[in-house]
């Protein structure tokens, strides 16, 4: 009996010692530790980050590469600015994110007058630079951001090329208003009082045409204008990290903060999703 004893509690002893190495293995793209509440809020994650600055393309209007310094690999994603304005208005996207875990590519666009079917265009030319020059990405895993017009861009950049993992327009624009098309899990940011791109005019109608993605989310922000969904705020911080960790390095310890879906609170006017996710 007590040999029998021993060998159970040897047996045990082996599961424990080996479950996190199974755990890891399940899924190899976990970058990071766990997550918590306060973790996804805050300013920087675990990785140190370097940055180095792109030349005008033929194709994209260059930008700044943000890279974990590291030697493992990663998702990558390419962010576009606005109507008129440069990555500046979203380069705090890029050190934040790769800190936790992505390559970044905050894009300049040709010409701030583009469209949102041209920032879309230059979001995946954008996308295959990094591919083609950083030997930190991995290309099966690829994502995109904007906002306003580059939000527009963002779902054009879905519909075009449907293997991405994720999509995120803030504040996103476009004069198409149906995209049956999209097949990429998509999140829409959205301000409550913005003027230039209404949630009832942009937002709403986008995530209510979205029929052939498999998930989707949208959260409008209290009080929010149209620049809200674009800045540097706990809640924008919260739910492009969990989204972007979710779906393209299917790290299933982010779905906390999306599934259940939060309800309207101070920070938050509305929200909608697919949860549970597929």
């Amino acid at each position: 009996m007590r040999n029998k004893v021993v060998l159970a509690a040897l047996v045990l002893a082996l599961i424990s010692a080996t479950a996190p190495a199974a755990n890891a293995a399940a899924n190899p793209y976990e970058r990071g530790p766990a997550p918590t509440a306060a973790s996804v809020e805050a300013s920087r994650g675990t990785f140190a980050v370097t940055s180095a600055a792109v030349a005008r393309q033929s194709n994209f209007g260059g930008g700044t590469v943000y890279t974990p310094t590291s030697d493992l690999t990663f998702g990558a994603v390419a962010i576009s600015p606005g109507f008129t304005a440069t990555q500046t208005s979203v380069a705090h996207f890029g050190p934040r994110l790769a800190s936790y875990g992505f390559v970044v590519i905050t894009i300049n666009t040709l010409s701030g007058w583009d469209d949102p079917d041209s920032r879309g265009a230059q979001l995946l030319a954008a996308l295959d630079y990094v591919v083609r020059t950083n030997a930190r990405v991995d290309a099966s895993r690829l994502a995109v951001m904007g906002h306003s017009m580059g939000g527009g861009g963002a779902l054009r950049a879905a519909t075009s090329r449907p293997t991405l993992q994720a999509s995120i327009p803030l504040a996103g624009w476009h004069s198409t208003k149906s995209w049956p098309g999209v097949k990429v899990p998509t999140m829409l940011l959205g301000g409550q009082n913005d003027p230039t791109a209404p949630d009832s005019q942009h937002s709403v109608p986008f995530y209510n045409s979205i029929t052939a993605a498999p998930d989707k989310a949208f959260l409008e922000l209290r009080g929010g204008d149209h620049s809200t969904p674009r800045s540097d705020n706990v809640t924008v911080r919260k739910y492009t990290l969990s989204w972007l960790k979710r779906f393209v390095d299917d790290d299933l310890r982010y779905d906390q903060f999306l599934c259940p879906a939060p309800t309207p609170n101070t920070l938050i006017s509305a929200y909608k999703d697919t949860c549970p996710h597929a």
